[in-house]
Protein backbone atom coordinates (compact mmCIF):
# COMPACT_ATOMS: atom_id res chain seq x y z
CA UNK A 1 0.00 0.00 0.00
CA UNK A 2 1.26 3.49 -1.11
CA UNK A 3 0.55 5.98 1.63
CA UNK A 4 -0.09 9.57 0.45
CA UNK A 5 -0.06 12.97 1.83
CA UNK A 6 -2.40 14.98 0.11
CA UNK A 7 -1.93 18.63 0.40
CA UNK A 8 -4.47 21.02 -1.50
CA UNK A 9 -6.43 24.05 0.38
CA UNK A 10 -9.82 23.29 -1.90
CA UNK A 11 -11.86 21.18 0.22
CA UNK A 12 -14.04 19.98 -2.16
CA UNK A 13 -11.01 19.08 -4.41
CA UNK A 14 -9.19 17.25 -1.64
CA UNK A 15 -11.88 15.32 -0.84
CA UNK A 16 -12.89 14.02 -4.40
CA UNK A 17 -9.19 13.30 -5.05
CA UNK A 18 -8.84 11.75 -1.46
CA UNK A 19 -12.31 9.21 -1.90
CA UNK A 20 -10.75 8.33 -5.66
CA UNK A 21 -7.44 7.66 -4.75
CA UNK A 22 -8.41 5.41 -2.38
CA UNK A 23 -10.38 3.28 -4.61
CA UNK A 24 -7.35 2.52 -6.05
CA UNK A 25 -6.98 -0.40 -3.95
CA UNK A 26 -3.16 0.23 -3.49
CA UNK A 27 -2.83 3.95 -2.86
CA UNK A 28 -4.06 5.44 0.51
CA UNK A 29 -4.60 8.93 1.42
CA UNK A 30 -2.88 8.75 5.46
CA UNK A 31 -3.16 12.64 5.97
CA UNK A 32 -4.62 15.57 4.44
CA UNK A 33 -3.15 19.35 4.35
CA UNK A 34 -4.66 22.52 3.14
CA UNK A 35 -2.35 25.04 3.77
CA UNK A 36 1.64 24.81 2.11
CA UNK A 37 2.90 25.12 5.96
CA UNK A 38 0.97 22.54 7.12
CA UNK A 39 2.81 19.80 4.61
CA UNK A 40 6.18 18.97 6.83
CA UNK A 41 4.19 18.55 10.17
CA UNK A 42 1.48 16.36 8.94
CA UNK A 43 4.44 14.60 6.84
CA UNK A 44 6.61 14.23 10.10
CA UNK A 45 3.10 13.00 11.90
CA UNK A 46 2.11 9.80 9.27
CA UNK A 47 5.17 9.18 7.33
CA UNK A 48 3.96 9.18 3.53
CA UNK A 49 5.46 7.61 0.81
CA UNK A 50 4.45 10.12 -1.44
CA UNK A 51 3.34 13.85 -1.17
CA UNK A 52 0.88 15.35 -3.80
CA UNK A 53 1.57 18.90 -3.19
CA UNK A 54 -0.75 21.54 -5.31
CA UNK A 55 1.79 24.59 -6.69
CA UNK A 56 -0.90 27.48 -5.25
CA UNK A 57 -1.00 26.96 -1.18
CA UNK A 58 -1.86 29.45 1.37
CA UNK A 59 1.00 29.54 3.78
CA UNK A 60 3.69 28.66 1.29
CA UNK A 61 3.54 27.37 -1.86
CA UNK A 62 3.88 24.30 -3.15
CA UNK A 63 7.51 24.49 -4.16
CA UNK A 64 8.92 25.96 -0.88
CA UNK A 65 6.91 23.13 0.63
CA UNK A 66 9.10 21.26 -1.44
CA UNK A 67 11.62 22.13 -0.66
CA UNK A 68 11.02 22.15 3.17
CA UNK A 69 10.04 18.54 3.17
CA UNK A 70 12.67 16.90 1.22
CA UNK A 71 15.25 17.23 4.08
CA UNK A 72 13.06 16.63 6.50
CA UNK A 73 11.58 13.42 5.34
CA UNK A 74 13.90 12.20 2.66
CA UNK A 75 12.03 8.88 2.03
CA UNK A 76 8.86 11.02 0.84
CA UNK A 77 8.75 11.36 -2.88
CA UNK A 78 6.95 14.92 -4.22
CA UNK A 79 4.28 14.75 -7.03
CA UNK A 80 3.07 18.76 -7.47
CA UNK A 81 -0.05 19.38 -9.14
CA UNK A 82 -0.33 22.41 -11.19
CA UNK A 83 -2.96 24.33 -13.49
CA UNK A 84 0.24 26.19 -15.31
CA UNK A 85 1.96 24.24 -18.15
CA UNK A 86 5.14 26.91 -17.25
CA UNK A 87 8.86 26.00 -18.40
CA UNK A 88 9.80 28.58 -15.09
CA UNK A 89 7.66 26.67 -12.65
CA UNK A 90 9.32 23.00 -13.78
CA UNK A 91 12.57 24.22 -13.16
CA UNK A 92 11.85 25.56 -9.86
CA UNK A 93 10.14 22.17 -8.86
CA UNK A 94 12.77 19.99 -9.41
CA UNK A 95 14.96 22.21 -8.30
CA UNK A 96 13.25 21.57 -4.91
CA UNK A 97 13.63 18.23 -5.09
CA UNK A 98 10.32 17.37 -6.76
CA UNK A 99 10.05 13.84 -8.08
CA UNK A 100 6.87 14.66 -10.42
CA UNK A 101 5.13 17.58 -12.32
CA UNK A 102 1.53 16.76 -13.09
CA UNK A 103 -1.19 19.09 -14.63
CA UNK A 104 -4.07 19.50 -12.07
CA UNK A 105 -6.83 18.48 -14.85
CA UNK A 106 -4.86 15.01 -15.97
CA UNK A 107 -7.42 12.36 -15.22
CA UNK A 108 -7.11 10.75 -11.63
CA UNK A 109 -5.98 6.96 -13.41
CA UNK A 110 -2.96 9.61 -14.64
CA UNK A 111 -2.57 10.93 -11.37
CA UNK A 112 -2.47 7.57 -9.57
CA UNK A 113 0.27 5.95 -12.00
CA UNK A 114 2.46 9.21 -11.52
CA UNK A 115 2.12 8.26 -7.54
CA UNK A 116 3.15 4.85 -8.19
CA UNK A 117 5.83 5.25 -10.37
CA UNK A 118 7.24 7.96 -8.52
CA UNK A 119 6.65 5.68 -5.45
CA UNK A 120 9.15 3.59 -7.24
CA UNK A 121 12.25 6.85 -7.63
CA UNK A 122 11.07 7.54 -11.16
CA UNK A 123 10.90 10.71 -12.34
CA UNK A 124 7.21 12.15 -13.79
CA UNK A 125 6.86 14.87 -15.80
CA UNK A 126 3.51 15.71 -17.72
CA UNK A 127 3.87 15.82 -21.51
CA UNK A 128 3.09 19.19 -22.15
CA UNK A 129 4.76 20.76 -19.39
CA UNK A 130 8.35 18.61 -20.49
CA UNK A 131 7.33 19.99 -23.75
CA UNK A 132 7.27 23.73 -22.72
CA UNK A 133 10.81 23.13 -20.78
CA UNK A 134 12.35 21.92 -24.50
CA UNK A 135 10.84 24.87 -26.04
CA UNK A 136 12.10 27.18 -23.66
CA UNK A 137 13.97 29.90 -25.07
CA UNK A 138 17.06 31.50 -24.32
CA UNK A 139 16.42 34.97 -22.81
CA UNK A 140 16.84 38.01 -25.09
CA UNK A 141 17.71 40.44 -21.84
CA UNK A 142 20.77 41.71 -20.50
CA UNK A 143 22.28 41.35 -17.22
CA UNK A 144 21.16 44.86 -16.60
CA UNK A 145 17.41 44.57 -17.94
CA UNK A 146 17.06 40.99 -15.79
CA UNK A 147 18.06 42.47 -12.40
CA UNK A 148 15.94 45.74 -13.15
CA UNK A 149 12.52 43.81 -13.80
CA UNK A 150 13.38 41.42 -10.89
CA UNK A 151 13.03 44.34 -8.82
CA UNK A 152 9.94 45.49 -10.39
CA UNK A 153 8.96 42.36 -9.64
CA UNK A 154 10.01 42.83 -6.44
CA UNK A 155 7.26 45.90 -5.75
CA UNK A 156 10.13 48.47 -6.08
CA UNK A 157 9.76 51.67 -7.39
CA UNK A 158 12.20 53.68 -10.29
CA UNK A 159 13.80 55.93 -7.64
CA UNK A 160 14.25 52.46 -5.20
CA UNK A 161 15.90 50.82 -8.29
CA UNK A 162 17.89 53.65 -9.43
CA UNK A 163 19.51 53.50 -5.50
CA UNK A 164 19.75 49.67 -5.63
CA UNK A 165 21.78 49.69 -8.70
CA UNK A 166 23.41 52.84 -8.58
CA UNK A 167 22.18 54.13 -11.84
CA UNK A 168 20.17 57.32 -12.85
CA UNK A 169 16.27 57.15 -13.09
CA UNK A 170 16.64 57.73 -16.58
CA UNK A 171 18.67 54.58 -17.17
CA UNK A 172 16.25 52.67 -15.12
CA UNK A 173 13.65 53.66 -17.24
CA UNK A 174 15.45 53.11 -20.37
CA UNK A 175 16.27 49.43 -19.18
CA UNK A 176 12.44 48.73 -19.08
CA UNK A 177 11.27 50.87 -21.95
CA UNK A 178 14.03 48.12 -23.79
CA UNK A 179 12.58 44.93 -21.71
CA UNK A 180 9.22 45.98 -22.58
CA UNK A 181 10.25 46.06 -26.23
CA UNK A 182 12.37 42.94 -26.46
CA UNK A 183 9.52 40.92 -24.53
CA UNK A 184 6.80 42.23 -26.60
CA UNK A 185 5.12 43.14 -23.48
CA UNK A 186 2.44 46.06 -23.04
CA UNK A 187 4.13 47.63 -19.95
CA UNK A 188 6.24 46.91 -17.40
CA UNK A 189 4.38 44.64 -15.67
CA UNK A 190 3.49 42.52 -18.49
CA UNK A 191 7.43 42.08 -19.06
CA UNK A 192 8.35 40.96 -15.50
CA UNK A 193 5.17 38.08 -16.25
CA UNK A 194 6.38 37.13 -19.18
CA UNK A 195 10.39 37.39 -18.26
CA UNK A 196 8.45 34.99 -14.97
CA UNK A 197 6.98 32.86 -17.01
CA UNK A 198 9.57 32.25 -19.68
CA UNK A 199 12.61 31.42 -16.74
CA UNK A 200 14.29 34.21 -16.87
CA UNK A 201 13.88 35.96 -13.87
CA UNK A 202 15.77 33.76 -11.62
CA UNK A 203 13.94 33.59 -7.52
CA UNK A 204 11.12 35.33 -8.79
CA UNK A 205 7.91 33.38 -8.17
CA UNK A 206 5.13 33.59 -10.58
CA UNK A 207 2.41 30.99 -10.53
Amino acid sequence: MIRVLLAEDHGVVRGALTALLNLTGDIEVVAEADRGDKVVPRALACGPDVAVIDIEMPGVDGVEATRRLRPAVPDCRVLILTGLASAALLKRAMEAGASGFLLKDAPTERLAESIRRVSQGERVIDASLALAAMSATVTPLTEREVAVLGLVGSGASTGEIAAELHLSAATVRNYISSAITKTGARNRTDAVRIAAESGWIEGLRHP
